[in-house]
């Protein structure tokens, strides 16, 4: 019989649970009480715009995905790495969680190169190429719980701005190797909407065929695009179960949208 593998839960936390200390110390707690093997990879663009704004940067978007000059980058790896990354790992270890916080180039553990888009240049913006899993599963044998930024390297001493959902399901699915991997995607909405306006109007089970249809009304779109095709990647690869929703999601008290193939 085959022997099962040990339990997984990867969670991404981002939208203005980040950008509001009040919401990000209830959040932390809630994640610290998971039991098992967990990893935590974080966002914060709220807080890189915001304080791009501050120093006469302006952000610029293209279909929910951030186009990153070097200032822009600079900016990125002082808040994402700097500021928000140690001040998780802080309260982390404050909830008796041996948080570690790391970019990509800690350990070698996501390397990415720059993207390649002939429509659109996106500059110091990573495609994840490879996931260090092997090492994560040694670190996470050790009950340290890492703590992952939006910030990767392409092996030649080069930093780079990558998706932080794409992090969470890359690393998902390169986990699935080893684990068996529940990869949760954690912001201020109950879920994604039917209508956008209406909290309740969450969809609780989402199919690609149906996300396609959304996509073309335009009921699904910005940022909820790429954070779904990450999901749908991540399902079609490994990972066993997949959900977007409030961090109340966490303990298991409210609805959420379940992703399925």
């Amino acid at each position: 019989m085959t022997e099962s593998k040990p339990k997984l839960t990867i969670v991404k936390i981002g939208g203005n649970v980040i950008d509001n200390p009040i919401a990000l110390k209830a959040f932390l707690a809630d994640f610290a009480a998971l039991k098992g093997y967990k990893i935590l990879v974080h966002g914060g663009g709220k807080i890189a715009t915001k304080t791009a704004e501050g120093l006469g940067i302006t952000a610029v978007f293209h279909e929910g995905r951030r186009i990153t000059d070097k200032p822009m980058l600079d900016v990125a790896v002082m808040t994402y790495a700097g500021l928000i990354n140690k001040d998780i790992t802080a309260q982390l270890q404050a909830l008796n969680n041996n948080a570690m916080g790391f970019t990509g180039a800690d350990g070698n553990l996501i390397l990415s190169e720059k993207r390649k888009n002939a429509a659109v240049y996106f500059g110091f913006v990573g495609d994840v190429l490879a996931v260090n899993a092997d090492l994560l599963k040694v670190l996470v044998e050790q009950n340290v719980v890492p703590a992952f930024c939006a910030i990767t390297h392409d092996g030649k001493g080069q930093l780079l701005n990558t998706n932080a959902d794409t992090i969470a399901s890359t690393v998902a699915v390169a986990c699935s190797k080893y684990f068996d991997v529940r990869l949760m995607y954690c912001f201020e909405k109950k879920g994604v909407l039917m209508d956008s306006e209406n909290e309740e109007s969450v969809i609780k089970s989402l199919t690609f065929d149906a996300y396609k249809t959304l996509r073309e009304q335009g009921i699904i779109h910005s940022g909820m695009l790429p954070k779904l095709e990450n999901c749908f990647n991540a399902i079609n690869q490994g990972v066993t179960q997949i959900g977007i929703g409030s961090p109340e999601m966490l303990k298991g008290e409210s609805v959420y949208t379940l992703v399925t193939v």
